[in-house]
Order: C-alpha cells, then sequence, then structure tokens
C-alpha cells in the first residue's frame, strides 16, 4: 500500500478569498505504508528499552524499509531539542534531565541487532556544559565493549563550536564523524536559526584535521541554486569529506519552511556524478535520502578507507 506524505504547498500564502492550490507529491515521493514483521519487532524493541529513533522523531519517510532491514538510527540525549530549526520535525523545548544509563541500553540494544553498521545522532543540547559530549562518549565506549565488530557512524550537533566537546566524542573513536550543513551559505541562517554554516563547517573542517571519516548532508529544494550546491560539494570535496548526501527537504508541517520545488532525480543523479568527480569517495544522492540511509552499505568502503589512511575509529583498531 502506497501512503502519500504530507501535501506540501510551493505557492504564494493564500488571500482572504482564494485559498492557495495544494499540489500532490510527484510519484518519486511516494513510500510504502510502514509495516511488516521486522519493522513491528524493531518498533517494540525501542520501546521496551525506553530509548528515541531519529527515525520517528523527524518523521523520517524511508521508516518501513530501513526497520525491516533491521537499520534504525538511535537518538541519545532524550527526544527533546534546544533549537528550533525551521526544517526539523524534532520536538523543541526544555529537555529532560540526562539519563545515564542510556549509553548501556544503547549497546544493548545495538549489540542484541547484531549489526556491521550502525548510525548514533541526538538532540542538541544546549543546556549541557559539554553539549551532552560526554555522554556520546560513554555511548561509544558502551558500543566498543557490547559490539566489538560493529562500526559506529556518530551524527554529532555542532557543540556551539567548542572545539573540545568535538574531541570528546573522537575519543570514543567512532568510525565516521558526521555533521550536517543541512543547506547552502545563504539560505543556512533561515534554516538553521541558531547555527551558522562557517561554524559547522569548521566542526567538520577539526574532525578531519584529528584524523576522522568525516560525512556530511544537503537538503535540496529549499531555494538554493545549482552554482550554489556546486560550490558547497567542491568545499567539501577541499575538506577532504568521505561520505556526502543529497535528498529532497519534505516540509513536516505547516509550521514549518516551505519546499520551493520538488528535484527532479535526474538532478539528483547528475550531482553525485559531480561529487564524485570533485573526489568525493561516496555519495548518496536521491528524493528519499536522509542522513543515514543505505549507511550500512558503507561499512566495506570504510574499513578499506580506514586501513589505506590510517585513520582513527574503532574498527581500525582490530
Amino acid at each position: 500500500m502506497a501512503v502519500h506524505l504530507p501535501v506540501i504547498s510551493a505557492d504564494p500564502a493564500p488571500t482572504a478569498t482564494e485559498p492557495a492550490p495544494r499540489r500532490r507529491h510527484p510519484e518519486w515521493l511516494r513510500v510504502p505504508m510502514p509495516g511488516g514483521d521486522g519493522y513491528q519487532a524493531l518498533r517494540r524493541k525501542v520501546k521496551e528499552l525506553g530509548l528515541h529513533t531519529v527515525c520517528q522523531s523527524a518523521s523520517c519517510p524511508n521508516i518501513g524499509e530501513c526497520w525491516n532491514h533491521g537499520a534504525l538510527t538511535i537518538m541519545i540525549l532524550g527526544d527533546i531539542c534546544t533549537r528550533s530549526c525551521r526544517f526539523c520535525d524534532v520536538a523543541t523545548g526544555r529537555p529532560l534531565p540526562v539519563d545515564h544509563g542510556e549509553p548501556e541500553r544503547v549497546a544493548t540494544m545495538l549489540a542484541a541487532l547484531d549489526l556491521s553498521h550502525t548510525v548514533i545522532t541526538s538532540v542538541d543540547r544546549d543546556d549541557l556544559p559539554d553539549g551532552g559530549a560526554g555522554i556520546w562518549a560513554e555511548t561509544l565506549h558502551a558500543c566498543h565493549r557490547q559490539a566489538p565488530d560493529m562500526t559506529i557512524e556518530v551524527l554529532v550537533p555542532d557543540f556551539k563550536g567548542e572545539l573540545d566537546d568535538v574531541d570528546t566524542v573522537l575519543a570514543g573513536r567512532p568510525d565516521v564523524f558526521a555533521h550536517n550543513l543541512e543547506t547552502v551559505p545563504r539560505l543556512s541562517r533561515e534554516v538553521r536559526v541558531q547555527a551558522r554554516y562557517d561554524r559547522s563547517y569548521a566542526v567538520l573542517r577539526h574532525a578531519r584535521e584529528r584524523g576522522a571519516l568525516v560525512k556530511t548532508g544537503l537538503m535540496l529544494g529549499l531555494g538554493e541554486t545549482r552554482e550554489e550546491l556546486h560550490e558547497v560539494i567542491d568545499q567539501c570535496a577541499d575538506l577532504g569529506l568521505t561520505i556526502l548526501t543529497l535528498g529532497q527537504y519534505l516540509q513536516p508541517s505547516k509550521k514549518h519552511l516551505e519546499v520551493t520545488r520538488f528535484v527532479h532525480p535526474d538532478e539528483f543523479i547528475e550531482l553525485k556524478a559531480y561529487a564524485l568527480a570533485r573526489g568525493i569517495p561516496h555519495c548518496e544522492s536521491g528524493p528519499l535520502v536522509r542522513s543515514s540511509y543505505h549507511a550500512e552499505g558503507q561499512a566495506h568502503l570504510i574499513r578499506r578507507l580506514q586501513a589505506e589512511r590510517g585513520v582513527i575509529g574503532f574498527a581500525s583498531l582490530r
């Protein structure tokens, strides 16, 4: 059964006498309704352990596909974010106190799933002195103990540019260090109200200079131009980026930014070709691509690059 994602209007705001027409999503943005034994089993396990996933909190359209394959993205440090990015469906407000039992529960679940690769992310915790970096490190150490053969990608916030906090996460030896630029510099302030493009780029550059394999992602359909996308891809290539993701922005609700256009799949193919030609080793590019989409399929690439470059990462120690 196919389900249509929430209808998005890219037209001007309705007038008092004439409501704006509503557009249907194009065919390439229709996804199956979540379901199946694998999906239901994973949903129960997440609930039993009192964990959160970005798949649920951010209303990811790929949740059915990924969960039926046992792939999910755990979200640590709660499910309430201190920031209010205008594209994101994660709840904003005052977070609950830190749950110090969470790292071991996360590790227990991931070990039980017997994954070759997984992704862990978090909400922004600007209320904490270290932005949550300490819990990040504890979670990584717990996962290394309980699932020593699993490679781990971390998708982290910017820690307000505090590079000591970035180093705390890197000390946990993630195999991939990811932080999303999200959009082009011109639109960054509008899309990510409490973040800055240059600060995010500095976090990625710092991690790369420390020897990490780095990854970032961009959303398309927010008003960016092809030239601006090429400029960002060029900057990522100059940085030494390992993995780039490009996907279509979808408006979670009327409170969020509107989509300016639906990018055709052919354009995603062209942008992927451009990224690869610029020397970025791996690019996931398509309308339904999200930060962690098909991340589990990148484990072999990660191990190979670690061996070739001698970069940090727990897998590189084995």
